[in-house]
């Protein structure tokens, strides 16, 4: 039997799971070709692309202390890493759909077809094996369809999942990077502005040792015109 002759016989219920199963396929091979190149374009650019963000947005943050500094950047690198991750998962829900629904929309298909060519036999009143086999064998078509179904879209969902797994340590072992040039660039910048800091007294401690040396002057100009009271009557 032809497929022209197996359509023909088909009812509305056979029509339209086999309408369902083509859509599923068609949008299988789509998202799945689309997500695994864009995955892989993704892959070879995140790490150059999460640099040139961190770079752009250290230029803003040159008179900003250390803490703020890495702060912003780790703000920055949360940011931009969960944007990535969304980016790689979009498609994927479509593969994962079509590949867990797939195999039983074409067993309900075939419970259906073995239904009514049992409901036929029964009608007609011949049970041999020729009545049996014919529209049993048929009624698996939609089983074998929904396995081709679900076959590539499970192919296209692990490579898409292992691609962006390898988006992603691209990106964390880059904001790691990041993370440690942003500290040595901070320790560089700090060195010279303490070696150019002159070290000043506290001012207590100046005060302190101000009023030290006029009590000691003064202590001094005591005694020198003390002994000068009791020298003057003896040269008398």
């Amino acid at each position: 039997m032809d497929f022209t002759t197996y359509w023909q016989y088909s009812d509305m219920v056979t029509r339209t799971l086999f309408f369902l199963l083509f859509v599923l396929s068609i949008a299988s091979w789509v998202t799945g070709i689309i997500r695994i190149l864009q995955s892989r374009k993704l892959a070879a650019s995140v790490a150059d692309d999460l640099s040139a963000q961190i770079h752009s947005k250290q230029v803003s943050l040159v008179e900003s202390d250390a803490a703020s500094r890495r702060l912003v950047i780790e703000q920055t690198l949360l940011k931009h890493i969960g944007r990535y991750r969304f980016a790689s998962e979009r498609g994927l829900p479509i593969l994962g759909t079509t590949a867990a629904i797939a195999p039983f929309i074409g067993l309900f298909g075939t419970v259906w077809g073995i239904f009514h060519a049992l409901h036929n036999i029964g009608v007609s009143g011949q049970a041999g094996l020729g009545q049996v086999a014919g529209p049993v064998g048929e009624a698996l078509i939609m089983t074998g369809l929904g396995i081709a179904v679900a076959i590539p879209a499970v192919v296209f969902y692990n490579l898409a999942i292992r691609i962006n797994r390898r988006v992603m340590y691209h990106a964390n072992d880059r904001a790691h990077d990041l993370l440690a040039q942003s500290s040595e660039f901070a320790a560089v910048q700090q060195a010279p502005i303490q070696k150019q800091a002159p070290i000043q007294k506290p001012a207590v401690q100046r005060d302190t040792t101000n009023q030290v040396t006029q009590l000691t002057k003064q202590s001094n100009a005591d005694k020198q015109a003390e002994h000068y009271h009791k020298s003057a009557p003896s040269q008398l």
